[in-house]
């Protein structure tokens, strides 16, 4: 067998996976009307406490609570909401108000599902997006030329989200769509697991920017299936601007963070963070539409949908260039980073839980057991145990670790008035990592996802929402879902007439993490896993607008 020494940076998943919280309501905030929070009775009107009762930190004359992310004065790091958002649960319960920020709406982080609940079932028809500005800004003022009233999904609301989404809404998330594009899919996933073997050194250990590579691989994969390109990313030589557009998706996420959260002042005046900003946004315009140009230069209309990308199936329907563009553009922003950091995620996990590796390698060997066994939706649909994989690592470390609703008029939650014009948040990263919600929720036990498990029967189905809920659930939900499950199970490659599985293995020295891929033949067990660890590995998570 080969082992796949895990790789990346030590905390790099999940400090990648955790700078974006409070900005993946980009993706995620939405309306909440008086409606969606009723108070009940006449009698519980009484109980209900006025909003200044809510408990949270108090903002300081003339200063507000943003003082709190300046470094090395205040108590509230950016880098690591996930932090910030435990430290308030702790603090101060179930609900919290975060107010006095400069330039934005208070915010009121909920850590209950049962209320996130109430908010999701009666959310109103026209969502509200005003969060991430600073990409509203782009669109609307900035490059208002090209986008017009088409804002795309992102940072959009009311009636010109409503009229957006629901062009698209059949194609992106039936479940039949997705699987149109298994093949390429597979394809893709064959061409990294190719591309990696061909990348260790002597020593058998990968570079150390392996996240990139996987980038590399979700960048691939979305591009097949957007605009059926192949981009050339996995090649020996990938094309320059596939990795200025890694680059700037990147640089797109790091920056986010700091514009929304700190004081704006890119609103009086253009900041260097603001101008890098942009910087990366327009790069990603220029990087894309040069591929999706090349995606309708090939456009044949009277081709079968299953032949079709995304984009060009948009185009089809609709006849508007525009709107297939701006859709292509908003996948390509936000499903890269997203979908590579959960792979990451996925992969420590299951070096660190060498037990739990095992027993998907059974899984997959039963399911699997040839050399030349091909890899189908059917076959994936019996891997119940790497799906178990996923779910449990989204749950203890979600990609986007809250998302949010904002109210559009007065309403009551949590036995307190909220006015009109707050910004929840639902933290569901806190919540999914409570006893209260999963037992020994510190462990990764995939078992629980399970049906036969008892524990299943157990979960509150709002403590745990990777991909949101509602009508502004993740958009790439199924692909993302189809392209991890088929990366994850082509990792086994085939070597000649043999099967043999490359387990994923961390080595961290000094700090550091290393990818090691070496040939042995022992069979995959705790005793001879081969792991060596100076200290223990823990990892907080960045979360992301998706």
């Amino acid at each position: 067998m080969a082992i796949l020494k895990s790789f990346l940076e030590l905390n790099r998943p999940f400090k990648v996976i955790c700078k974006r919280c409070l900005n993946s309501s980009a993706q995620f905030t939405d309306v909440l009307t008086s409606e969606t929070c009723e108070v009940g009775e006449s009698a519980q009107i009484k109980k209900i406490k006025p909003y200044e009762d809510i408990p949270g930190p108090k903002p300081l004359p003339l200063l507000g609570n943003n003082w709190r992310f300046i470094p090395y004065i205040g108590d509230f790091q950016i880098e690591h909401i996930d932090k910030v958002s435990k430290k308030l649960y702790t603090k101060y319960g179930k609900l919290v108000k975060v107010g006095g920020l400069f330039g934005r709406p208070d915010m009121l982080f909920l850590f209950d599902p049962d209320e996130i609940e109430k908010v999701f079932r009666k959310e109103d028809a026209l969502p509200l997006r005003p969060s991430m500005p600073s990409l509203n800004y782009y669109k609307h003022n900035l490059r208002k030329e090209f986008f017009g009233d088409l804002g795309g999904v992102i940072s959009v609301h009311g009636q010109n989200w409503q009229k957006f989404r629901s062009k698209v809404n059949q194609i992106m998330l039936q479940p039949r769509s997705a699987k149109m594009y298994a093949q390429v899919i597979l394809e893709t996933a064959e061409k990294f697991v190719e591309r990696i073997g061909g990348l260790r050194n002597d020593a058998s250990e990968m570079p150390d920017n392996f996240l990139n590579e996987i980038h590399r691989w979700s960048l691939e994969s979305l591009a097949r299936i957007a605009l059926d390109i192949k981009m050339g990313c996995l090649e020996e030589h990938p094309p320059a601007d596939t990795q200025r557009l890694i680059d700037a998706i990147n640089t797109f996420f790091i920056n986010v963070p700091i514009l929304e959260l700190k004081i704006p002042f890119w609103r009086v005046f253009p900041t260097s963070t603001f101008n890098r900003y942009i910087e990366a946004l327009d790069s990603i315009r220029e990087i894309c539409l040069k591929y999706i140009n090349k995606s309708m230069d090939n456009l044949n209309l009277e081709a079968n949908d299953d032949q079709l990308s995304v984009m060009q199936k948009v185009l089809k329907r609709e006849n508007n260039v525009k709107l297939a563009s701006i859709l292509a553009l908003d996948l390509f922003l936000v499903g890269v980073d997203t979908t590579s950091n959960a792979v990451a995620s996925i992969l420590y996990q299951l070096s660190i839980n060498p037990k739990k590796q095992q027993l998907l390698h059974e899984e997959l060997d039963r399911i699997l057991p040839n050399a030349d066994s091909k890899l189908t939706i059917d076959k994936l649909d019996e891997m119940s145990y790497l799906k178990a994989c996923i779910k449990e690592t989204m749950r203890m470390f979600p990609v986007v670790i809250g998302n949010g609703r904002q109210t559009s008029s007065d309403c009551v939650i949590g036995g307190y008035n909220v006015p009109k014009g707050v910004q929840i948040v639902f933290q569901h990263f806190v919540i999914s990592n409570q006893e209260e919600f999963f037992s020994e929720s510190d462990k990764f036990l995939p078992e629980r996802w399970l049906k036969e498990c008892q524990m299943t029967k157990t979960h509150h189905p709002f403590a745990c929402l990777p991909f949101g809920f509602g009508k502004r659930m993740c958009l790439g939900k199924r692909f993302a879902e189809l392209e991890i499950q088929t990366l994850l199970a082509t990792v086994p490659q085939s070597h000649g007439k043999r099967r043999t599985r490359q387990r994923v293995d961390w080595n961290a020295r000094r700090g550091q993490g290393n990818v090691q891929i070496a040939d042995v033949t022992e069979s995959l067990s705790t005793e001879n896993s081969g792991w060596n660890y100076d200290r223990p590995l823990r990892s907080e998570q960045t979360p992301t607008a998706t």
